[in-house]
């Protein structure tokens, strides 16, 4: 019996013990600025990444998974160099926000760094994450929202000062590892309060909120050194138009647009506003539908000078055309000016943020990229996420690393299909008609319908000249 007792005693004194050690390991959990209750260190002992090298260009042939087969940095393609045509960012709210989770699962994603808290020292955490990452990868800039980098506070003065206390780190770190800020913008779309909409809401109080959220957004970015701004309308349209005023809500946006141009001139900004289109997801009809409805809305509103767009690739296909239309649509209107570096999967109809991993679609993006004559002081942003099922750490660096080969290879397919010019003439000669006198006349607006009819008669029917599209994909094809 005192045998018995004795083992009964130990049990429970060991289960005791057990039960300790899992509260004590267990990750916490707590809201932003709890005062260093938990997540009270940002520091993180030795790298994030230990067994990830610093990425290095070794060529096609090699098969080392960490390592560029196609992007060398400092190697030049017509006359610039591979990392000044393609102007690399690393997107912190896919990378380091990114959970894996979707609207059927919860999260897959655990970063050891990660401790189960949304408190500020978590988000410094994650900021120093973020500058080993892009300094191991080799690139020199980053973009973000907000408040993908700084928790929400419960005022506006709270999430301000959330917001500057991880900024000034974030300006540390960025000074000392050489690295620049492609561009910055507020998250407008996550919040309740902006159900909706934000510039576009029917409520003067949240249309005034997000002005706040905006100006310290600007503020922020132009003191992190930002080249660009980055307006992301997603809640910016309508679900039905029974119950929306289409008209007063489209003057609302301009208006806001407006009032943000000035105050970046106040402020001595000097970045590029930009307005990235995309038709629907989460709003049903979004304002910014595509390239060419967004150009529309800046030469109504008068703000074609001050506004150029992010082109999204993942956008393009759901507002029904391709990532290659958007970028020649933005370039010949003179808006082209960021492109976010990313695809959908023809099977899935939402956004679902891949990796651009198709050379034959990086090589058309890439010839509108050279067409326009680069993206600075744009770039391309990898605004893509792991898949769902990829958990690895390592995970996060092989996904860049096929991204910027893709668009490297892209670029060099694309100075191919220049140097050879037969693709240039194939186009030249279709439209060979219209380099004869009358077709100048025509191109000049000289040409009215009296003499037009008056050469129809001399001339006759006329003879169609075949396009040539087999022979057009079989010089692109040449070079993939």
């Amino acid at each position: 019996m005192m045998k018995m007792k004795l083992v009964k005693t130990l049990l429970l004194l060991l289960c005791v013990k057990l039960f300790c050690y899992a509260v004590i390991g267990a990750p916490q959990t707590c809201p932003a600025n709890n005062e260093d209750k938990c997540g009270d260190s940002d520091e993180w002992k030795g790298e994030f990444f230990p067994d990830i090298p610093k990425i290095k260009y070794e060529g096609p042939s090699s098969k080392n998974v960490l390592s560029f087969k196609w992007y060398n940095a400092e190697e030049e393609i017509l006359g610039k160099k591979m990392k000044d045509w393609l102007r690399f960012s690393v997107a912190f709210w896919h990378t380091f926000r990114g959970t894996g989770a979707d609207p059927f699962g919860a999260p897959t994603k655990y970063w050891l760094w990660e401790d189960g808290t949304n408190s500020l020292n978590m988000a410094k955490r994650r900021m120093r994450a973020n500058f080993e990452f892009i300094s191991k990868l080799g690139v020199d800039f980053w973009c973000f929202h907000d408040r993908d980098i700084a928790p929400d506070g419960k005022t506006l003065e709270e999430s301000n000062a959330n917001l500057d206390e991880v900024v000034a780190l974030a300006q540390e770190l960025q000074t000392k590892a050489k690295k620049r800020v492609l561009w910055g913008t507020a998250q407008l779309f996550m919040h309740p309060r902006y159900m909706h909409g934000a510039a576009t809401s029917s409520e003067l109080k949240v249309y005034a909120y997000a002005a706040a959220q905006v100006k310290k957004a600007i503020e922020v970015t132009h003191y992190l050194g930002g080249e660009n701004y980055v307006f992301w309308g997603g809640r910016e349209g309508y679900q039905s138009l029974l119950n929306t005023d289409m008209e007063r809500e489209l003057n609302h946006l301009a208006r806001f647009f407006e009032a943000a141009v000035a105050y970046k001139k106040k402020i001595g900004f000097n970045g590029t506003f930009l307005i990235e289109p995309k038709p629907q997801e989460p709003t049903k009809h979004q304002y910014d539908w595509d390239a060419a409805t967004s150009a529309n809305f800046l030469r109504k509103y008068g703000l074609t000078g001050e506004f150029k767009l992010n082109i999204e690739c993942n956008h393009a296909t759901l507002s029904g055309h391709s990532c290659h239309h958007e970028l020649e649509t933005a370039r010949i209107n003179g808006l082209l000016g960021n492109i976010d570096a990313n695809t959908g999967d023809p099977q899935v109809g939402w956004d679902t943020d891949q990796f651009l991993v198709d050379i034959q679609e990086a090589t058309l993006i890439m010839l509108s990229v050279i067409r326009n004559g680069g993206l600075a002081p744009g770039g391309f942003n990898f605004d893509a996420k792991l898949r769902r099922e990829s958990t690895d750490v390592e995970d996060l660096f092989i996904a860049h690393i096929v991204g910027m080969d893709t668009l490297a290879r892209g670029l060099r397919n694309a100075a191919k299909l220049i140097e050879d010019g037969s693709l240039a003439e194939l186009v030249r000669k279709r439209y060979q008609s219209f380099d004869t006198e009358i077709g100048a006349q025509i191109e000049a607006g000289k040409a009215d319908f009296e003499l037009l009819e008056k050469k129809v008669k001399e001339w006759g029917e006329p003879k169609v000249a075949s396009a040539k599209q087999e022979l057009a994909e079989m010089i692109l094809q040449s070079v993939l």
